[in-house]
């Protein structure tokens, strides 16, 4: 019989990395004022609890993702840098530099053959074949770069429409739960193609979904 921790440790892994995000979104929300007010007091809180979500992955997952790291350190740059000069623009460029820096990432996996998504999502896909890591590696590759465009198509295009404040609110739509949707529908979109190069879905796992830049 599976180990319950094991069978948790997915979840928790999801919490962990969702978390922040949802800090984020929260506070922003309920927070009164201005839009910068709302933008400084959400980024304050983001960068806080992706400090604590750092830590909690390290206690009780016993270590840090690569994924969860690289998305951390550009959270307290950007949230800094956010902080710093009042410019909500730099936390609205971070998800660009993170599915920037993903896409790249497994573009040198694929070209130097090496298993980087793998490591990057800590992820196991039992019995799928070398083939079937080649294109799912390629096609979170292109996906990440595709969401790195949209981004900034979607912060800037926003912001040039409706201003600061309107473009503001429809940006975070657009990233939160759109963007979640968005890396769900296309972890499952890769399922059929993962099972003819032998992935096994046993235990009711299904492949993991990154978590959000």
């Amino acid at each position: 019989m599976a180990d319950p921790a094991q069978k948790s440790a997915p979840l928790t892994r999801v919490i962990v990395d969702y978390a922040p995000l949802l800090v984020f979104f929260a506070v922003n929300f309920l927070t009164p004022g201005p839009t910068l007010v709302k933008v400084i007091t959400a980024t304050i809180a983001f960068m806080i609890a992706e400090i604590a979500a750092l830590l909690f992955s390290l206690i009780r997952l016993g270590s840090i993702s690569p994924m969860l790291w690289i998305t951390g350190v550009l959270v307290l740059v950007f949230g800094g840098l956010t902080i710093y000069f009042h410019d909500q623009q730099f936390i609205q460029m971070k998800p660009t530099f993170v599915y920037a820096l993903l896409g790249g990432i497994l573009l040198f996996g694929l070209i130097t053959r090496r298993p980087l998504l793998q490591m990057l999502l800590s992820a196991a896909y039992p019995g799928l074949d070398a083939e079937g890591w080649r294109k799912v590696t390629r096609n979170w590759a292109v996906f990440f770069l595709l969401m790195a465009v949209a981004n900034e198509a979607v912060w800037r295009g926003t912001l040039a429409l409706w201003g600061k404040d309107a473009g503001w609110n429809a940006w975070l739509w657009y990233k939160f739960p759109g963007c979640a949707i968005l890396s769900v529908i296309f972890a499952l979109a890769n399922i059929p193609m993962l099972m003819k190069h032998g992935l096994n879905l046993g235990d009711e796992q299904a492949p993991e979904v990154p978590p959000e830049g």
